[in-house]
């Protein structure tokens, strides 16, 4: 539903029908209606769209070097600054920030350390007694086994409060600090470069059109009762 397209065409009709009645008191509250609802409208419109001999108009687009630096600058020095992120790697109210590392080892593969594993049981004097029983092929049965195990235990450890502690610590130290912001603000600034002027206009726009579109429903109503006033006193 336009909400816009709506309140205009009311005022139109409204409009109409004071000059068909030949009623000024209608024909007032069209006209303050429909002036109220086409002037939000226009407002609304000058926002993203540049209109000639307008000055002013399109001023998201025409200013989206400034609506970028605002993102920057917002995403930086609120968001993403040394105290927040310092704070996420706090302690908060008795509850530890999830540092845990369990889903980035259930992604790692293993089997190179067990490619390892097997070529030094073979190069050592275990190799020759194993040239009994198949050689290398007698230990593939175990790769599965041991990868599974393996990523338990590293699990395991990497929840452990020591090595989180530690983990912490590392993370909290001022050069490591300053990296991770670093890599935040080239990623953000990475982004902002790919960013046109339409797409900022249209992001701004998906964002708060919908609900401009209350400014020109008010518009109207609230020039409908300025003409209701106006015709009253006139009368």
């Amino acid at each position: 539903m336009n909400k816009s397209f709506i309140t205009n065409g009311v005022a139109v009709l409204v409009v109409v029908a004071g000059l068909i009645l030949k009623n000024e008191l209608i024909l007032s509250i069209g006209l303050f209606a429909l002036s109220g609802a086409v002037t939000n409208w226009l407002a609304i419109h000058m926002l993203f769209e540049k209109v000639p001999g307008l000055y002013g108009s399109g001023v998201i687009p025409a200013r989206f070097e400034d609506f970028k630096l605002a993102i920057r600058q917002l995403m930086m020095e609120q968001f993403f600054t040394e105290d927040n992120i310092d704070r996420f790697l706090r302690v908060s109210d008795g509850i530890k920030p999830d540092l845990h590392l369990s889903p980035v080892i259930a992604k790692i593969d293993l089997s190179p350390s067990f490619d390892s594993l097997v070529k030094v049981i073979m190069e050592s004097s275990f190799g020759g007694m194993l040239g009994m029983f198949g050689g290398q092929d007698a230990l593939t049965p175990l790769k599965e086994p041991f990868i599974k195990n393996m990523k338990e235990s590293l699990i395991d450890m990497t929840q452990s409060e020591s090595f989180l502690e530690i983990l912490r610590d590392e993370l909290e130290q001022p050069d490591v600090m300053h990296d991770i912001r670093q890599k935040v603000e080239q990623i953000i600034e990475q982004r902002l470069e790919e960013l046109t002027p339409r797409l900022v206009k249209e992001i701004i726009q998906a964002m708060i059109k919908q609900h401009l579109g209350w400014l020109v429903v008010w518009g109207g109503v609230f020039g409908g009762i300025i003409g209701l006033i106006a015709a009253m006193i006139n009368v």
